[in-house]
Parts: C-alpha cells; structure tokens; sequence
C-alpha cells in the first residue's frame, strides 16, 4: 500500500506554523550530551509555566533518539500536544529513529509540526515515512497513520528541500519492496511479480522484458525451469533496464531472488518454516523497488535487474533430489536438497549477467540461508564479495542507509563441499564444513563470472517480527535503501 504520510517543509516558528495548520501537534528535538539533555531555546517554551529543562528532569529524559517527553500548551484558543522528542547528537541513524518517534506518535492526527535540527533531513524524513507504512488486506483498523509532517528546519524557510525529496523516493521505493513481499502468495505468483515490474517500468520511464517458460527453455535457464516444475504457475525471468540522461559512468547489474512461495519442494518443510515464506522474493523485490527510484534520484550509472522468479511447490512434476540441471552457458548442478532452491534460479540469472550484459559490477541479493540468519541475526546482512573495493562501498553504503552489512569470507578450502561425482557441483554442502552461508556463497561465485561481484544474503534483516524505529512488522524493504545509497 503506498504510504499516506506526507513530509514537507515550512518556514517560521513551531507554534506560528501549528497555529496555522491547526495541527494538533507540535514537536521540538532535543540533543543529548555530556552534561544531561540539551533542551531547545524553542519560542514555544514561553506558552509552559515551566522551563523545558525541568520538564525533561521531571521525566528523566536523556535527548537519546526516539525518545518523546510529552506536555500540553494553550495555542491559539485550543489545547495541542507538545513533543520534547530525542535526537541523540542528530547523526543519520539518530534523525532517522527520530523522525520514525514522530510518526508513530503522530498516528491518528492530521497534522504535526517539528522542528528538526541541523543534519540528514533525507534520514529524518525518511525514518517517518517509513514508520507509518502499513499493510493490510481489506480495511485497516485502528488509527490511521499521521497525515501530514510538516518541518521546520534551523536553516530556515526552504531549506533541505531537495533532502525531503531524496529521503521520500527512498522510503516510497521502499515501501513497493514491502508491498511486494508483504502480498499473499495466493495472488503472487511469478506472472503477477512481471506484471508489478511492468508497472513500475511504466510509471519510472525502465525498459522491460519478461521471459516466460517457452522463452527460458529456448535460452538454456534449467535452474528456473526445474524450482518452478512443481507449480501450475510458471517460472518467469524480468529483466529492467535503466539508462541515465547523458553518458552513464558505469553499467551494474542488480540481481534478485525472486522466490514467491517456497514449501522446500520435495523435501516440504515444516510448517512453522513456512509461514513467512511469502517474504522469500524480498530480494527480487528489492531489486524491484530500487529500479523504480533510479530516475527521481539521477542516478548516473546504467542500470540492469534481474529477477529470477518462480514458486518451489510438490508436485509429481517437481524436481528430486538426485536430479541433475544444466543451467544457463551448461554448467551442471545436482539437487541434493530441493529446499536450496534459491541459489539454483540465481545461478541462471548471474550466469546470464556474466554472459550478456558486461556488467563492470553484479551485486545479487536474496533471503537465501538460515545460516546467514543465525551468524548474524536480524539485523545485519551478510555480503560476501569476490572485490574488495566493491565489498568496502555496499558496507558504507548499508552504514549510511540503516541497512547495515556484515563481511563473511568466501572460503576457498570449502569449495570442495560442492564437489558432486555426476555434476560440475551440487546444491548443498557435504557435511563436515558447515558454514551454510559460505557453500551457498560459494555455489553462486561459479556462476559469476570474472567481474567484481557481491552477493547479500537477506534472510535475517528481510523480514521482521515487531515495530522497530523505521522498521514495521513483515517484510522490510531491506536492501532497497542500500542499493539507492550505492548507486547514487
């Protein structure tokens, strides 16, 4: 659903504006710092019978981002709500779990009005936007998002502007990549996700084109044809295409599983494993959304995403474990486990990439592994890259992004637990080396090709269980922001 929240910005005083708007609301930042919180000279503090620094004693208050100090003012005839809320030492990551504060607090009201310090509006905005995302089949209940944040900057009237603008493509685009994953596998199948995809070429000036089944068997992907065996609904390969205005300075090819539902195949599993596994095209989703805003952003580079779609069902058509595939330019693999299913699509998409599309960079993202999950937890993703320069630019890009990345080595001496007797490798590493995230890293690198690559397992940071700062429950939009970040 897109996000109802709008940010913009204003001039004059924070009750002057509130006045004005007949906003319900009004909020101040508060800095910490060594000394105990900073409390703002704020003109609104002059309507309190008290100062703002004993109200932020009387509550203990530390100016630590996303915390909110509330009390009550006469403005303009009406009572209104005014918010102390903590910005930390307004750093990104402090202004983007700040502005998220904002909007949750402001759920329900019309309007609120802040005055936000000097820093990364775009985080600010940000962080708003996407706390008040909300998905929901048939009508919502409970109190709406916050319909309007209007801000007040201490550069004055008209300033950051253009931030406001960077930090809303980011959290729309990101949003897109959590109503992708967040739709029910019902209705998402492969040909719905191409479908989506076209839309969105449409409405961001992309090009398109869509490879069903007769297409992928005439080209050679085994890898898709076999994972989407089992299903009545075809496997599909999109391919988006963005060229910037002018000469662009680099071609990368973005690359995304796009997996719409998996039961594990064959090898089903569980139930409770499968409950969240309308999420397992996050990646493919991601790619997706961040294709939609490489435009508003003015993106320089020449843009290619890939999405290797289709769903993993049983079936007496499906794929056996034993089965051996040729994927993509021949390269064999043997299914030894049906529910590693997200690394054999993958590997027809980058074998495609190395082949075709003369990449000078290929970065793949996916909710591939447990393992990855259980290394890193929910909220770092795992990156494994075959450069080191390009490795060191997706980790600042994921710093600077909230989407934070965790480096894991590609282990050479673990290629080896790939080693298949009837294939060039198999799916699943032989027992004895663990490191599941690594196999499945290594697996992927056979079909790269000779140009930097990255690979970003999402499984932990994909999807989540609870409302954190920016984060809602579900699927999160994880990479989008990441990839923004890197290719602007």
């Amino acid at each position: 659903m897109p996000i109802e929240t709008r940010v913009r910005g204003a001039g004059g005083t924070v009750s002057g504006t509130a006045a004005e708007l007949g906003a319900e609301a009004a909020a101040v930042p508060v800095r910490s710092g060594p000394d105990g919180p900073v409390a703002p000279a704020a003109e609104i503090a002059g309507l309190l019978p008290f100062g703002l620094d004993e109200l932020l004693t009387l509550h203990r208050a530390k100016g630590e981002p996303g915390e909110i100090v509330s009390a009550h003012v006469p403005l303009d005839g009406r009572v209104r709500e005014l918010l102390l809320y903590g910005v930390g030492e307004a750093r990104p990551a402090d202004l983007r779990r700040a502005g998220a504060a904002l909007a949750r607090r402001g759920r329900g009201r019309a309007a609120l009005v802040a005055g936000v310090p000097d820093g990364d509006l775009a985080a600010f905005a940000e962080g708003a936007l996407l706390a008040s995302y909300r998905f929901t089949v048939g009508e919502p209940s409970g109190p709406g998002p916050l319909g309007e944040l209007v801000v007040l900057t201490e550069a004055g009237p008209g300033a950051g502007a253009d931030a406001l603008e960077r930090g809303a493509a980011r959290a729309h685009a990101t949003a897109l990549a959590r109503d992708l994953a967040n739709t029910p596998s019902a209705e998402k199948d492969p040909s719905w996700l191409a479908a989506r995809a076209a839309r969105v070429a449409d409405d961001a000036g992309l090009g398109i084109r869509v490879r069903d089944e007769k297409e992928l068997a005439e080209g050679g992907f085994g890898g898709l044809l076999a994972v989407g065996a089992g299903s009545a609904r075809p496997p599909r390969l999109i391919e988006l295409t963005y060229v910037p205005d002018g000469t662009p300075d680099r071609h990368v090819v973005l690359v995304g599983k796009g997996i719409t539902f998996d039961t594990g195949g064959l090898q089903l599993k569980p139930s409770e494993g499968m409950k969240t596994m309308k999420t397992d095209m996050a990646g493919g989703g991601a790619v997706i959304a961040a294709m939609s805003a490489l435009r508003a952003l003015g993106v320089r580079a020449r843009v290619t995403g890939l999405v290797a779609a289709a769903e993993n069902m049983p079936s007496g058509s499906a794929m056996r474990p034993g089965d051996v595939i040729t994927h993509f330019g021949g390269r064999t693999s043997e299914v030894l486990n049906t529910d590693a299913e997200g690394r054999l699509v993958l590997a027809d998409a980058l074998a495609y990439a190395a082949a075709e599309l003369d990449a000078d960079a290929v970065v793949d993202v996916a909710t591939l592994t447990g393992a990855a999950k259980v290394a890193l937890g929910l909220r770092h993703g795992a990156l494994f890259a075959s450069d080191d320069a390009l490795a060191a630019a997706l980790t600042a890009a994921g710093d600077a992004a909230g989407e934070p990345l965790w480096r894991l080595p590609l282990t050479d001496e673990y290629r080896a637990a790939l080693d298949s007797d009837v294939a060039d490798l198999a799916n699943l590493g032989r027992g004895g080396y663990g490191g599941g995230a690594i196999t499945a890293a290594l697996f992927l690198r056979e079909f790269a090709g000779d140009r930097p690559w990255a690979h970003l397992d999402i499984a932990g940071p994909g999807r989540a269980a609870s409302d954190d700062a920016e984060i809602t429950r579900g699927a999160t939009g994880y990479g989008t922001r990441l990839l923004l970040e890197w290719l602007s």
